[in-house]
């Protein structure tokens, strides 16, 4: 079956940096767009990066425009975030989804704070 699982979250000071994974299995994850978003409490999900499947072709929200970069290692059936410069307000629960096949991660837990 479709599976997503993503790691590399915890607690960071603002102006620090992270590095999520997401491990794919279960579909032939180069065929596929993947996207990072996120969820903070009392707000609604948000798309933070997408990375098409061929083109490897990126985009971003202003929000974390310059400070965000998604990658994919279609070898490892992994995509990555890489956070820098984090904020406080980037605090939330960071998924990832493979949105053609309605599949998401478990989320992983990002909390930016001193």
């Amino acid at each position: 079956q479709v599976q997503l699982v993503e790691s590399g979250g915890g607690l960071v000071q603002p102006g620090g940096s992270l590095r999520l994974s997401c491990a794919a299995s279960g579909f032939t994850f180069r065929n596929y767009g993947m996207s990072w978003y996120r969820q903070a409490p009392g707000k609604e999900r948000e798309l933070v990066a997408f990375i098409s499947s061929v083109t490897k072709s990126t985009n971003y929200p202003d929000s974390v425009k310059g400070r965000f970069t998604i990658s994919r290692d279609n070898a490892k059936n992994t995509v990555y975030l890489q956070m820098n410069s984090l904020k406080p307000e980037d605090t939330a629960v960071y998924y990832c989804a493979a949105v053609r096949l309605n599949a998401w991660g478990q989320g992983t837990q990002v909390t930016v704070s001193s």
